[in-house]
């Protein structure tokens, strides 16, 4: 398998921006090898659905803007749709517990999370912000929008929110224990 096949598989597999040094890491090579692999891929991908979308520091796999119409369309049309159970347990599980990493709602959930968690983040219920503790992530949150809708001014309003916290915490501390 080539090199800009990888980034791109990796780039495909995470669906987020992943920073030069992330990838350089995962392929046990150097940021520069990063770089022209990169610029191999987004020659590659020129003419097709996808492109390259890339800062000074990382790199995702975005849309070819010549799709944006049939993209903006598909987008209306899913953000018409009900959340449906996957959702409503995703977003209840980033409401009590957020802002929470993508690995520990999949943990909570016992799935993978990625296009549920991408879905909210589309409909503005949730936003990503950066992970304080570690560079490499993100944390996901309730947005303002959200508790507006819910009718409600800030998060601890929500129904039992303190016994839920509670009752995580000692779970979770029971998990360390064991």
């Amino acid at each position: 398998m080539h090199f800009p096949q990888q980034l791109e598989a990796i780039l495909f597999w995470k669906a987020e921006p992943v920073s030069f040094k992330k990838l350089a890491a995962l392929l046990n090579i150097d940021v520069e090898t990063v770089k022209n692999g990169l610029d191999e891929l987004e020659n590659t991908l020129r003419g097709r659905g996808l492109t390259l979308v890339r800062t000074d520091e990382e790199a995702m796999l975005g849309t070819a803007k010549e799709l944006s119409p049939l993209i903006e369309q598909l987008t209306k049309e899913e953000l018409t749709k009900d959340l449906g159970k996957a959702g409503l347990e995703t977003l209840s599980i980033i409401l009590y517990q957020g802002p929470i990493t993508r690995a520990d709602i999949d943990y909570i959930r016992g799935v993978n999370s990625q296009f549920i968690v991408r879905n909210l983040l589309i409909r503005g219920l949730v936003e990503r912000v950066e992970n304080p503790k570690d560079a490499r992530s993100f944390l996901y949150k309730t947005t303002l929008d959200l508790l507006s809708h819910l009718g409600i001014s800030k998060i601890e309003e929500l129904p039992e929110y303190a016994q839920v916290r509670e009752d995580i915490d000692g779970f979770k501390r029971a998990q360390l224990d064991h």
